[in-house]
């Protein structure tokens, strides 16, 4: 038998691909389970963007290879993009590498720039995938806590404790930190002056910020980006993706913005990963980010529906929010007679057939939590609302 690398020592299959195994076979036995775990938006794209992909994908000159930084017209869309919403200068020749999905561009960065000895900070509660992709490079996860109590905001005298004590130990040092605002899956909104002392710290001590940054349109009035504080882009490499903010979930459209050095360097390596993205998803991707203030006013009036009624569902489980949350989750502390956000997600799967994540899967500091999911409809809601009262009622 031929073993596996050591690189996935450590590395499991993600929790949502075998919870939902489990959900498949409790469908197959009738139970109809509403899941309210994932993050995949259930709306369409806007009727324009589909239909330029039927145009575009219906011409005889758009199925070759594609240049692996993307097409000039999907380029020059990011950077009016960035321009006008998060008021980002961003050179489209040079600062601007199309993803397919911004989750691949995770793995590239931490390929890029890390290898054995090093280390990258990674948030913890924050989004598996970081994790995954430091370890696969073969570098050293350092996980740093946020809590409730300081808003779910990174400790900087932690991340120098932190820092200090790796690079004096190791043969490596810590090169990369990973920070998400609005925050996944807290809803955290950033605060601009703990972000200005966060480029500061970056540049005294020579680390990379890597800033994901998929959920700065929903739910919230005022979208930024990172290079708002490091306007060289000096160290800042941001990731952005449509697949939340235009409903383009499953096109795997996603971008990385950054210096014309970090770009260069980072494609040494993707070059060797991938080919580029089927133009005409390029050339309607371009055309979502055309869309005006309308577009994210509408749907963020349907997630702001469905909030309410997520609320309501938390409050029949006893657990505690906050209100001024943002992104496409509902983030709470379960009430205290369960030991973690399983059991509480458990129990509530196999009582009402209702399926919520535990905040656990994000790390540790959401062991006692649970996350809830915006993306049904608001009868699908409802029907959740109403099976969870009826088992309420049973017990």
């Amino acid at each position: 038998m031929v073993e596996v690398s050591s690189r996935l020592n450590g590395i499991g299959e993600y929790y949502f691909s075998m919870k939902l195994r489990e959900i498949d076979e409790l469908n197959k036995a009738g139970h109809s389970v509403i899941n309210l775990g994932i993050g995949s938006p259930d709306l369409p794209p806007h009727a324009s963007v589909i239909e330029a992909l039927q145009i575009e994908s219906s011409k005889s000159n758009t199925h070759a290879y594609q240049s692996y930084k993307g097409s000039p017209i999907f380029r020059k869309a990011i950077s009016a993009w960035y321009q006008k919403w998060y008021k980002t200068d961003v050179n489209p020749d040079t600062e601007i590498l199309p993803l397919i999905g911004s989750k691949e561009g995770i793995m590239h960065i931490c390929m890029t720039y890390l290898e054995a000895g090093d280390a990258a900070l990674v948030p913890n509660p924050g989004y598996p995938t970081y994790s995954s992709a430091v370890k696969l490079s073969g570098a050293a996860v350092l996980n740093y806590k946020l809590t409730a109590e300081n808003s779910w905001h990174p400790d900087l005298a932690l991340w120098k404790k932190m820092i200090d004590e790796f690079n004096e130990t190791s043969s490596g040092r810590v090169k990369l930190i990973f920070l998400n605002y609005p925050h996944m899956p807290t809803g955290q909104l950033p605060d601009k002056k703990i972000l200005q002392e966060v480029i500061e710290f970056a540049k005294q001590e020579k680390v990379l910020i890597v800033h994901d940054n998929p959920y700065s349109f929903i739910l919230n009035e005022n979208p930024s980006s990172l290079f708002e504080f490091d306007a060289e882009k000096e160290v800042v490499i941001e990731l952005n993706s449509l697949s939340k903010s235009h409903n383009m979930a499953g096109w795997r459209v996603g971008m990385l913005v950054a210096s014309a050095e970090h770009i260069n360097s980072i494609l040494r390596f993707k070059s060797n990963m991938d080919s580029g993205m089927f133009l005409p998803v390029q050339l309607a991707a371009a055309k979502a980010l055309e869309l005006d203030e309308d577009w994210f006013k509408g749907v963020n009036e349907i997630y702001l529906e469905r909030k309410k009624l997520a609320c309501k569902l938390l409050d029949l489980l006893q657990c505690k929010y906050a209100v001024d949350q943002v992104g496409m989750f509902v983030w709470a502390a379960i009430p205290s007679q369960y030991e973690s956000g399983y059991q509480l997600s458990d129990e509530v799967l196999q009582d009402a057939r209702v399926f919520i994540t535990p905040g656990g899967i994000f790390g540790d500091a959401g062991d006692k939590f649970v996350r809830l999911s915006l993306c049904s409809k608001k009868e699908v809601l409802e029907e959740a609302i109403d099976r969870i009262e009826q088992a309420l009622r049973t017990k």
